[in-house]
């Protein structure tokens, strides 16, 4: 066994327990940020181009998604296919996103601190380099 996974997967859930801790001054967790920062970044979309995009199963995306239209954060409309229903950020989620960005930001900062721009840059061509 690679020491690489098992350090790879130990920063992961701590990377996430610290997302957790700095987003719940927004009522957000680490899932449900990732979910609203997709559709910020590419704009409304399915289920199905969530899902796929993330590399996340479809029923958690499911669960999250309607969690998050339970919160305001996200709308449900119609598509082209009546059966096909868009997701679109809300205009609550549209009002939150300044002061989101600015503490995921701050905790970028943070988290990767320690590192040199290069150093940065390297660990991004690394984690490129593996299958997937």
């Amino acid at each position: 066994m690679k020491p690489l996974f098992h350090a790879l997967f130990q920063r992961s859930r701590y990377v996430t327990k610290c997302l957790n801790d700095v987003l719940k001054q927004h009522q957000l967790f680490s899932a449900q940020w990732t979910i609203v920062y997709c559709l910020y970044q590419r704009g409304p979309m399915t289920l199905t181009q969530i899902w796929k995009y993330l590399n996340i199963e479809a029923p958690s995306v499911t669960r999250t998604v309607t969690r998050l239209e339970a919160l305001g954060w996200i709308e449900r409309v119609d598509g082209e296919d009546k059966r096909e229903k868009i997701i679109t950020l809300s205009a609550y989620a549209e009002e939150q996103l300044p002061a989101i960005i600015k503490t995921i930001v701050a905790f970028e900062e943070d988290m990767i601190g320690t590192l040199t721009l290069e150093e940065q840059q390297q660990l991004v061509t690394l984690l490129n380099k593996m299958k997937g």
